[in-house]
């Protein structure tokens, strides 16, 4: 464990840093998976409600400084593909 003044204030900025970053982490992933549910049902509007709402959770973890940038994107990019192969087929 720290022992100086500045370790110690250090050590309790990563636990809430941490906690943070696992909540958001934790809520990116939820989102991700009710895109993919969504779209395996084949239902375009709530696929696309849902995929608005991922977006903005990315967006958000990337100002944040959760994600990086291009992990958003690439995330990002990935789910728009899928929800637009609803109609195509």
């Amino acid at each position: 464990m720290a022992t100086h003044k500045s370790a110690i204030k250090r050590h309790r900025q990563n636990l809430k840093r941490r906690a943070r970053n696992v909540a958001v982490a934790s809520a990116i992933k939820t989102a991700v998976k009710q895109v993919k549910e969504t779209t395996a049902k084949g239902n375009k509007e709530n696929a696309l409600t849902s995929l608005a709402k991922a977006v903005r959770l990315l967006d958000k973890a990337v100002s944040k400084k959760t994600l990086h940038r291009n992990n958003a994107s690439r995330k990002i990019s990935r789910l728009t593909a899928v929800v637009n192969s609803i109609t195509a087929k």
